[in-house]
């Protein structure tokens, strides 16, 4: 599923904050939905303290980053504490709103075809347009800077 030029899906996910969080909250502004698979895990760490570490540029180009992961509430407000993560985390425990943006399903893994959470990344525009698509993230801990030199790219051409 490639979702550039598309109508970003709707979603209504619980937010790390205590806050239901919807796709309207986010119109007029730039939305940057990192999917991830898990919660404390080497590659899902490295790349959201890269998020994090980033995050001040990524305010400074209009962005608001939101990661999503079918981990609980619970599991997002340890892994947020643990390495002091200044984005909300959204919980999509039956994979729903992953599913829409193509960020669950079929994939490889060690050889084998499974069925989980794909890594991948949607920057969504202030008007609800699919402007990046990441469908497939290789090296989770380099994923913040690609993202980041896109949001440069984007900022050359106003």
């Amino acid at each position: 599923m490639f979702l550039e030029g598309q109508p970003a899906p709707n979603f209504s996910l619980q937010g790390s904050d205590g806050k239901p969080h919807t796709l309207k909250d986010y119109a007029g502004r730039i939305l940057v939905l990192f999917f991830y698979p898990r919660d404390n895990t080497p590659g899902c760490t490295a790349e959201a303290v890269g998020f994090a570490k980033l995050q001040p540029l990524f305010e400074q180009l209009g962005a608001v980053l939101v990661g999503v992961s079918k981990d609980s509430l619970k599991s997002h407000a340890k892994f947020s504490a643990d390495f002091n993560l200044p984005f909300t985390l959204l919980s999509d425990p039956d994979a729903s709103v992953m599913k829409a943006y193509g960020a669950y399903g079929e994939k490889q893994q060690y050889g084998k075809t499974t069925i989980g959470s794909i890594r991948s990344t949607v920057v969504i525009s202030p008007d609800g347009m699919v402007i990046k698509h990441w469908p497939k993230i290789p090296k989770a801990s380099e994923h913040p800077d690609k993202v980041l030199d896109f949001f440069k790219m984007l900022a050359k051409g106003r």
